[in-house]
């Protein structure tokens, strides 16, 4: 029995990347997770306006409020990934300080209209330390998802994150490597819970039932930046000894070009997906491959959330020996891990796959196993307790 709607605490989500729809191929976690907590909780979320989206709406339980920063011509920054988007074209700087004051001015207009009683704001910078700033003594729970740990380092910016961390209740990351990250910012112990954003089963279960596998299809998920190894991958290929029935790339971003440009024909580049037809992507594939490598400015992969989702869908797994990764995967037990980087190790894991389905079977099996305990229900139930913690102080 669901709990009244009158008597249920507002919870003030905030986030820079969420869908403009359902399933419109934005990566989905933070709704998913919304969407898991609305039982216990009226959910309102803030962000950030992208293409295709309405200013306010509702998502089942979920309400979504959108901020404009920026005249619609030009509003891009957080269209996808905001500090690859930075790289990627340098006059996005000029959104900024316009991004920075609205999401101000949106947040302070929800806690008055509002009035929540708890706030979980996804990513330090910007939306902790916004939210530090506007949200007064509203007790707050913060998410670090990587990019806004790993990089970001100058010292004005360190000192930021250091702030946002000691004033907030609790805070979340993805693996045990950024939990060491922000205990180096001054997190103490209690405070820092390492939860992993979860996987919504449902799609993924009917495709598995309605889809084939196909033997010797291989398939790379993930937004085409630098730290995701799209790269390395493809260097790989031209490494190979054995022959992939197909090779398949599910992600867009600001090296597609260049990378559908050193592809050839050998390579299928499907662009984003929504959930469902991802979910089907999963399902067909016998091997996923997750390359991921530092980047240059210091940014790096926590937990991929699409990992989790190729785990749940039985493919076999190869991946960078990195952290996070290194959490979930165990070389040779629920998939193959290889250096980052090393194209040569990783167009071996991938011959040794293709030689041998019978272990790509039983690592996919085994990665199934494993990845039942990241489901958006399980993660949930963590949240809760850290929202309940947070509301009695």
């Amino acid at each position: 029995m669901q709990p009244d709607p009158a008597v249920r605490p507002t919870l003030l989500v905030a986030a820079s990347t969420f869908p403009a729809e359902p399933g419109d191929g934005t990566p989905g976690f933070v709704l998913d997770l919304a969407t898991a907590l609305s039982d216990e909780y009226r959910i309102v979320v803030v962000a950030p306006m992208t293409k295709g989206a309405r200013k306010h709406q509702r998502i089942g339980d979920v309400e979504v409020r959108r901020y404009t920063y920026f005249p619609s011509r030009w509003q891009d920054l957080a269209d996808g990934a905001i500090v690859d988007n930075l790289r990627a074209k340098r006059s996005r700087w000029v959104q900024v300080p316009f991004f920075f004051g609205a999401m101000a001015t949106a947040l302070g207009r929800e806690r008055r209209r509002s009035r929540p009683d708890v706030a979980l704001l996804h990513w330090i910078i910007p939306q902790g330390a916004v939210g530090r700033l506007v949200l007064g003594d509203l007790p707050r729970v913060v998410t670090t998802l990587g990019g806004d740990l790993y990089a970001l380092r100058n010292p004005v910016l360190q000192a930021v994150k250091r702030a946002v961390i000691r004033n907030a209740a609790s805070v979340t990351c993805m693996s045990t490597d950024m939990a060491s990250e922000l205990g180096k910012l001054g997190a103490r112990p209690d405070q820092v819970h390492v939860v992993p954003m979860g996987v919504d089963l449902a799609p993924i279960t009917a495709a598995v039932a309605r889809e084939s596998r196909v033997p010797g299809r291989v398939l790379f998920v993930g937004r085409l930046v630098e730290k995701k190894g799209a790269v390395v991958l493809l260097d790989a290929l031209d490494r190979m000894a054995e022959r992939a029935a197909e090779v398949v790339v599910v992600g867009d971003g600001p090296l597609r070009g260049a990378l559908e440009r050193r592809a050839g024909d050998g390579v299928t580049f499907l662009g984003a997906r929504g959930k469902d037809d991802l979910a089907s992507e999963y399902a067909r594939a016998s091997i996923a491959l997750y390359p991921s490598v530092p980047a240059a400015n210091g940014d790096r992969d926590g937990l991929p959330v699409a990992l989790l989702e190729a785990m749940s869908a039985g493919c076999a797994i190869v991946a960078s020996a990195v952290p996070g990764i290194v959490d979930v995967i165990r070389d040779g037990e629920n998939g193959l891990l290889v250096p980052p980087g090393d194209a040569a190790a990783l167009a071996a894991a991938v011959d040794r796959l293709l030689a041998d389905p019978v272990l790509a079977e039983r690592l996919g099996r085994a990665a199934a196993v494993t990845a039942a305990a990241h489901t958006v229900d399980a993660v949930a139930d963590r949240y809760r307790g850290l929202l309940t913690s947070a509301l009695r102080g």
